[in-house]
């Protein structure tokens, strides 16, 4: 945790902002005013529990982009005011942290064996005790603001208690059973994993055409009838079966085929001849098998593959293990192959099939390969007898919750994911094989008898036996078991805690796609079994952050990035806002680094324009913007403010614009629209970069220099505008940006000395907090800054902004250096551009470096060469005299007519297409026509102008 330090106020803003010299400082400045501590009790409930990373990791691209995603809602809804709880936690990680463990015993040439059970999880509490909240300070450094003092642990005693709570109470209901099913094992752990620790791979490999003989080796069924004629057994006695495991064939129980399929119903019923085990297997009708893939028939082994598995309990078959856990064979694949490894054994079945004959042909194939993400091993799906969580009963009220819309999917698209995967739900395997993790609560008899409980005595008690005959199961729980409860659990269940009565449901989950159904979903069964309702109302699905080439990244492919570098190069602002800009709906993050670099350079923006306001600001009058006065009696400045100049309406009516965009992207609901869209944070990023860039530094703060020099009213308005659109920019940042938007409003509230004026952006009487921006109130929009003042300023102030950038694209073109003095004119193309351009011309001739510009009725002529351009409002002029390059201008006329005309012909072929003019709405046609008609206008001036010159 960084060094907890006052907040430094008064010092002066650096000429280039540093993160190192910010970031920790202010971190530390909000831990020790405490203010990310949540009281219940009071206002409009707010909370978030974060996805608890595992305590063996360390911050990595995905935990950067959720967690900022996090961050930036949790400062938001605490700036509008609502009880805001961020609760963090981290995982026990049951095989991931004992892997790790294991892997530092074995530096020291020891086993978790050697050690034995206790010893072993007491090395895993060191380790945890060590380690395992390091990724809390990786969170810090990316400025997350959660109450660290709630921060829970998956193995702390109230959180086993509620673990133990959830077993029982399902044990009660006959929802947990232990039986034997396929399961995905691993080896090389020797354990059941999670299908969240499989890790699928392309690999190159082989599918094997190998030849089962019929019983009696003939074509024809016992009643003499033949097969189809294009049946692959017509002129021999076999059926034709593919697979990619060969070692597996030793333990079929049959073949299935699609009772549609013509080929093979003559076969049905009827038995082949097992190769190399020579056992007599029959041949099944099940729709599992696909007609159109491969030769139709496949071979089912019940005991090794799930789907086959389940077949095998339609049919009653047999289950024969030929594969150990240890991955090596058993005694139940024939003397010739037991203990031997499972691909040694695969080389050797397909020489003994091609030995026999029995080897059709051999084809070069992709294998998706699973193996564990852990220790890499290639996993067994295997036989095993485990523990098990009937599903269906919790599964039905969770897929209704959805349904009725209690709970909404962001990006909507996942509902139906999560639909169809509730809908065909399979028990939940809950038993692992390890020792670090949540013991199975089960106490066994000599006999075999069990029953579950809290202790030993309480499992004594069910059984009628003394505690000293029991012995506890050795298995721990799935660590999905615990997580699941994680938004209840957390708060306090099951004991009636005043933070669960306040906060639950929690308010939103975002996580990763690849969690959804292992988590979301048996997140959304316990709430609703446990607390009668739903765990979060909204669940926000967030992009995967993928390399520059659209892989994912991974520490075995050697393409992972480290957010903690990228913070210490650009600073955790720069990290935020780039991800954040990338944090689209529809579409994965390519990782690009210049982008993060571009991010800190939108932060250097901020920084140097607010260096500026600051300084202005500095000696300046500050009036407070909307009504009343401000604590020392200066009038505050209104919407009708004769005061207030075209330019100062113009940006105080698009701040307007942009805060409302800015929320709604947030959240559009608060509009009081329940089916409106959320969690765009893409787009309130965007829209924040354009406003700051482009409105306010590139115009509002350049239009104001010179009124800054001028009379002491006229600077006091203009300071005064300026102070009160930063001010509320910073805010409107801080939840994206926190590091840099704090700094910033200290120096201003520090340099202005306005820390008790009151926030009357449509807040009217709610005064700011003197501890910290990210306490202050979030900006909503206020209308009496956009009604028709401000609609009128904004118009004007388009046609400014139009012929300002025409002047200086053709003083660009015609090569005028920049600081040459030169006339410009106008020519209006309407009554209301000529309006707003008649008390704008000393501010456009300012911004374009003229020496003077004048209005003008038409296309300047006379002595000297003029250059001229089109714009929305008219056209723009510029005396060039013998500085007019003629060949130069020659081959921008050209360009600008080409490229008129080949928008030109765009919209004359939309025109031109009877179905748009037909479907479109009327008002999008009439647009397009009227868009057309600007265009020729501009390229008639254009051609008129070429023609004035003599070119």
């Amino acid at each position: 945790m960084p060094t907890r330090s006052t907040w430094e106020t008064h010092m002066e803003l650096a000429r280039a902002y540093d993160p190192k010299r910010v970031e920790d400082r202010i971190y530390a400045g909000w831990m020790e005013r405490d203010l990310f501590r949540a009281v219940p009790g009071e206002g409009t409930p707010y909370c978030i529990t974060i996805p608890p990373p595992n305590i063996t990791g360390s911050l990595h691209m995905g935990h950067a982009l959720n967690n900022t995603v996090l961050d930036t809602l949790t400062r938001w809804h605490r700036m509008l005011g609502h009880n805001t709880l961020c609760l963090p936690g981290t995982d026990h990680a049951g095989i991931a942290t004992q892997n790790v463990v294991e892997r530092e015993l074995a530096k020291e040439g020891l086993t978790r064996h050697d050690l034995g059970r206790e010893a072993f999880i007491e090395r895993c509490w060191e380790w945890r005790r060590q380690y395992g909240d390091r990724i809390y300070l990786q969170f810090q450094k990316l400025g997350c603001s959660y109450d660290w003092s709630r921060a829970r642990f998956t193995m702390d005693e109230p959180y086993v208690d509620a673990i133990h709570e959830e077993f029982l109470r399902w044990w009660d209901r006959g929802l947990i059973y232990r039986g034997t099913r396929v399961v995905n094992w691993c080896p090389r752990c020797r354990s059941a994993i999670s299908d969240i620790e499989v890790e699928t791979e392309d690999r190159p490999g082989k599918l094997y055409h190998f030849r089962y003989p019929l019983e009696d080796g003939r074509p024809a069924d016992e009643h003499g009838r033949k097969a189809e004629p294009d049946h692959p057994a017509r002129s021999a006695g076999w059926i034709t079966i593919a697979t990619t495991r060969p070692e597996t064939l030793l333990g079929d129980t049959a073949v299935a085929v699609n009772p549609d399929d013509p080929r093979y119903r003559h076969l049905i019923g009827r038995n082949v001849r097992l190769p190399l085990v020579d056992r007599l297997i029959p041949v099944i009708a099940d729709e599992y098998a696909k007609i159109e893939f491969g030769t139709g028939a496949v071979k089912v082994t019940p005991a090794h593959d799930l789907d086959d598995f389940e077949v095998g309990l339609r049919h009653g078959l047999p289950q024969v293990v030929v594969i150990g856990e240890d991955g090596c064979m058993t005694e139940a694949a024939g003397s010739r192959y037991a203990g031997m490894d499972r691909f040694e054994a695969r080389e050797l079945v397909v020489g003994d099939m091609e030995a026999a004959g029995l080897l059709e042909r051999v084809e070069d194939y992709t294998v998706k390969t699973p193996h564990c993400d852990r220790c890499k091993t290639v996993l067994e799906p295997l036989l095993s007898e485990q523990w098990f969580v009937k599903q269906k009963e919790l599964a039905q009220p969770a897929i209704e919750a959805v349904r009725q819309g209690r709970i909404r999917f962001f990006p909507e698209r996942y509902r139906a994911v999560y639909l169809d995967w509730m809908e065909n739900i399979r028990d939940w395997c809950i038993s692992r094989q390890l020792w670090w993790g949540h013991r199975i609560p089960v106490w066994w008899t000599e006999d075999r008898r069990c029953a579950p409980g809290r202790s030993a005595e309480e499992a004594a008690a069910r059984l009628g036996v003394p505690v000293e005959s029991l012995r506890q199961d050795e298995d721990v729980l799935d660590t999905w078991f615990s997580s699941a409860l994680w938004p209840h659990a957390t708060l306090g269940w099951p004991r009636d805690t005043e933070d669960l009565r306040f906060w639950y449901p929690t308010s939103l989950l975002s996580t990763a796609q690849e969690i959804l159904f292992l988590w979301v979903a048996r997140m959304v069964m316990t709430g609703l079994d446990f607390m009668g309702d739903v765990p979060f109302r909204d669940v926000y699905v967030h992009a995967t952050v993928l390399d520059s080439r659209g892989e994912r990244m991974s520490k075995s492919k050697g393409n992972g990035v480290d957010p903690l570098d990228l913070i210490e190069k650009h600073g955790a602002d720069a990290l935020r806002f780039y991800l954040l800009q990338n944090a689209g709906k529809n579409q994965d993050i390519r990782f690009r680094e210049d982008a993060v670099r571009v991010a800190g350079t939108f932060c250097n923006k901020l920084w140097n324009a607010s260096r500026f306001v600051i300084g202005a600001v500095q000696g300046a009058a500050i009036r407070p913007l909307g009504s009343g006065n401000s604590s020392d009696g200066r009038p505050a400045i209104s919407p009708d403010d004769p005061g207030l100049s075209t330019a100062d309406r113009w940006i105080l009516a698009r701040l307007q614009e942009t805060t409302a965009a800015v929320n709604a992207a947030l959240d559009a609901r608060l509009g009081g629209d329940a089916s409106a869209d959320a969690y765009n944070m893409d787009d309130a990023a965007r829209v924040l970069y354009s406003f700051v860039w482009d409105d306010f530094c590139d115009w509002q703060i350049e239009i104001s220099k010179p009124r800054l020099r001028s009379t002491d009213e006229e600077r006091d308005v203009a300071a005064s505008v300026l102070h009160h659109v930063l001010e509320c920019v910073l805010r409107l940042l801080h939840p994206l940006i926190p590091f840099i938007t704090e700094e910033l409003w200290q120096a201003l509230r520090s340099a202005s000395g306005t820390e008790d004026e009151r926030i009357t952006n449509g807040r009217p009487g709610q005064r700011r907090s003197g501890a910290s921006i990210m306490v202050a109130p979030y900006p909503l929009p206020d209308p009496a800054w956009t009604g028709a003042a401000g609609q009128l300023a904004r118009e004007r102030m388009a046609v400014v902004i139009e012929a300002t950038r025409a002047l200086r694209n053709l003083r660009a073109e015609a090569g005028v250096a920049p600081g040459a003095r030169i006339q410009g004119a106008i020519v209006p193309g309407s009554r209301a551009a000529a309006s707003a351009l008649s008390d704008s011309t000393d501010l456009i001739a300012g911004l374009a470096r003229l020496s003077s510009l004048r209005m003008a009725d038409s296309a300047p002529g006379g002595e000297g060469r003029w250059v001229g351009t089109p714009i929305q409002g008219g056209e723009v002029f510029l005396e060039i005299g013998d500085a007019l390059d003629v060949e130069r201008e020659r081959e921008r006329l050209g360009r600008e007519l080409a490229a008129l005309d080949r928008e030109m012909e765009k919209a004359r072929a939309k025109l031109a297409n009877a179905q748009f003019v037909e479907r479109a709405p009327a008002e999008v046609v009439e647009r397009e026509r009227a868009h057309l008609m600007v265009l020729e206008e501009k390229r008639a001036r254009l051609e008129a102008r070429r023609h004035t010159l003599g070119l």
